[in-house]
């Protein structure tokens, strides 16, 4: 059995006819026939029915189409990654990154990136989780590095990278500065610097405030995490900050919350989607450093 026959083959069915398949396939339709025949009779079976006047395909023939199709895609797909392989000098990632994670993580992971790889190109769009979420559902992206939702709905590919706990950030001359643990309960006369609704930290401090029965007084709302570390260390309100974008904060104090709130930091793809041999490099290449790269920014 050749591949040319498979191609010949299924050429003929979904042209519904000899002559087209072989004005497809530019050759001549007694070559068709004649492959066609070839393959019948290394099967054992006759794909097509000769008596009737279209010749439909014989139940054998269908279900041998079903797997001729899943053999040439294969095949293709094969030979699409073994040529990216060949040339993995070259080739794009979009790839998207909170803020958060990105400025506390991702240089480190980048830099590394860029070393082995540096004809790569990563495209990337800072987008909460959430937005993340579906961008990635909808193949506007490759990957993401996101916080991993709690309940998956099944559409994603996910690997587990590190897990972070989320800390209430005040100024350093906060009244709450110094405690060990902060009950939400405590925060109920506060002034709230929030991020916006397409990032997960928003939504987990909503939905602990109705859980506590607390009306949050929200002054300020933004996308860009330098922003809201600057007015909280000027004393403008509290925030919510994750244990690594606080380490090394001049003028910033973390403090635990409780109970406390933690989230799990990975990877995420759409689930069934081929990834390129570029993407799967860098999933390879982030899986095995992010640890390596919170030591190195917990040791600057």
């Amino acid at each position: 059995m050749e591949i040319r026959q498979l191609e010949y083959f299924v050429s003929v069915v979904e042209t519904n006819s000899f002559t087209k398949a072989a004005e497809k396939q530019y050759v001549s339709q007694p070559c068709i026939t004649h492959s066609i025949r070839k393959l019948e009779e290394e099967l054992g079976f006759e794909l097509f029915d000769r008596s009737q006047k279209k010749s439909p395909l014989t139940d054998e023939g269908r279900r041998f189409y079903l797997r001729a199709c899943n053999l040439l895609n294969e095949l293709r797909d094969t030979m699409t990654e073994m040529n990216e392989l060949r040339n993995l000098a070259r080739g794009t990632i979009n790839l998207a990154i909170p803020p958060m994670i990105g400025s506390c993580l991702f240089p480190y992971l980048f830099t590394s990136f860029q070393t082995r790889y540096p004809h790569l190109t990563l495209n990337v769009c800072e987008e909460g989780s959430y937005s993340a979420h579906r961008m990635i559902e909808q193949e506007e992206l490759d990957l993401g590095i996101i916080i991993l939702p709690q309940h998956n709905p099944g559409t994603l590919e996910t690997f587990f990278l590190t897990r972070q706990e989320i800390l209430l950030a005040v100024a350093k001359n906060h009244r709450l500065a110094s405690a060990s643990a902060v009950p939400f309960a405590d925060l109920r006369q506060e002034k709230f610097i929030l991020f916006k609704s397409n990032f997960f930290q928003r939504h987990a401090i909503l939905q602990r405030c109705q859980d506590e029965g607390i009306e949050p007084e929200i002054v300020f709302n933004s996308s860009q995490i330098e922003t809201v570390k600057s007015l909280v260390s000027h004393g403008v309100g509290i925030s919510f900050l994750m244990q690594m974008a606080l380490e090394g904060q001049p003028g910033i104090a973390g403090v635990s919350l409780y109970p406390p709130i933690h989230v799990n930091i990975g990877l995420a793809w759409k689930k069934g989607r081929q990834l390129s041999p570029s993407a799967k490099a860098f999933i390879n290449l982030v899986s095995a450093q992010t640890e390596e790269a919170l030591t190195l920014k917990k040791c600057r």
